[in-house]
């Protein structure tokens, strides 16, 4: 039976927030026509199907799509693969082969702006703005929000609304955290959602690094269904 690993990925350093993610390990043991079927019984914002460890290679589902590449799945699948003993230097996903750096227990990938879903970015006048949100700014299906905590620190208070991936609100999108990173062009320190951090910096060649901390919550045998 296979079995799902239950994490949270770019939580605080208290090990609260974070976005959960389920990861399988040993994708073979989830054969590729199930997969979105999988990802759409759990609900989570993504699923991740390992096909193979050493080489950190991986398909990542939403609850309605697969996707080339998105930040959360790749960040705490290498810090998964680290913990389980098989650290990567980087990864390989549909969009590219993203390299992962690990540093003081948080885990980082580097990748390309353009690999990301198109998100926009609405900035607002105050975290408060941000906060009292009832839904996507303009009604628009896949943005985020955010304003300055603290400008010359890098600090951003952020929501992120992905409905056309089947997700209402997300609570920490690293792939939204890199195009931000790259339009401003400067290194942030990012809180979105509930309580989650993001890290991100442009990188040399128009690559952005996005990275934070994960915690394994539960790891559980998961019935296929039918």
């Amino acid at each position: 039976m296979p079995r799902a690993h239950l994490l949270r990925v770019f939580c605080d350093d208290d090990g609260s927030g974070g976005n959960p993610l389920a990861v399988f390990l040993d994708g073979a043991d989830v054969p590729p026509s199930t997969r979105q079927r999988v990802a759409a019984d759990l609900g989570l914002s993504e699923t991740v199907f390992v096909d193979d460890r050493a080489r950190g290679e991986l398909r990542i589902f939403t609850p309605t799509v697969e996707m080339a590449f998105v930040g959360h799945p790749t960040v705490g699948t290498a810090w998964l693969l680290a913990e389980e003993g098989g650290p990567v230097d980087r990864l390989r996903v549909p969009a590219g082969d993203p390299a992962v750096r690990y540093a003081d227990g948080a885990s980082f990938v580097t990748a390309r702006p353009e690999w990301a879903p198109p998100f926009e970015w609405e900035r607002l006048a105050s975290p408060e703005a941000v906060d009292a949100l009832i839904g996507p700014p303009c009604g628009h299906d896949l943005i985020g929000a955010w304003a300055w905590i603290d400008e010359p620190a890098g600090s951003v208070r952020a929501r992120v609304f992905p409905i056309r991936l089947g997700i209402a609100e997300d609570e920490a999108t690293g792939a939204a955290a890199l195009l931000l990173a790259a339009e401003l062009g400067r290194e942030l320190e990012i809180h979105q959602g509930r309580g989650s951090r993001i890290l991100a910096r442009p990188r040399a060649g128009g690559l952005v690094e996005i990275g934070g901390r994960s915690v394994l919550d539960e790891v559980r045998d998961y019935e296929l269904p039918p």
